[in-house]
């Protein structure tokens, strides 16, 4: 019995050792996981935190700056969202610089409506829809000088 039994455990440490790591030896013989489900974007979406380089303080700010001049971005968390980019295209909507959905995702079309708004404040950003380092400073700038 004993010689059986280092038989069993020598082979699961065998096939444990071959399949990854002693970790899995005792779980060689296992019941298979079960598949993954798929997860949609629209699942995701409102959990999408694209602060754009800004840190907390800063993305308090713009939110603030948002739900001062009419756009309910949410909760002021520093956390900028789905309901505060939301916010930001209502309000690039209105202003003429986004035609596309108000779907709170950060995409070519609000980067572009960004740049256009930034400009409208001095900065001197190409209107490209690329979030980089020019359009993350001026960014920063902007949210910076206003406070909640």
């Amino acid at each position: 019995m004993r010689a059986l039994t280092k038989a069993i455990v020598g082979v699961t440490a065998a096939l444990g050792i071959a399949t990854g790591g002693l970790a899995t030896a005792g779980t060689a013989m296992a019941a298979p996981a079960s598949a993954p489900q798929a997860v949609t974007a629209e699942a995701v979406a409102p959990l999408a935190v694209v602060n754009l380089g800004l840190d907390t303080a800063h993305a308090k700010s713009w939110q603030c700056w948002l739900r001062t001049t009419g756009y309910n971005p949410g909760t002021i968390d520093g956390q900028l969202g789905t309901n505060s980019w939301k916010a930001a295209q209502r309000k690039f909507d209105a202003m003429g610089y986004y035609d596309d959905s108000i779907d709170g995702i950060v995409g070519t079309n609000t980067i572009k409506a960004l740049q256009r708004y930034l400009n409208l404040h001095g900065a001197n950003l190409t209107v490209d829809g690329d979030a980089g380092p020019q359009t993350r400073s001026e960014f920063w700038d902007f949210a910076g000088t206003h406070r909640c």
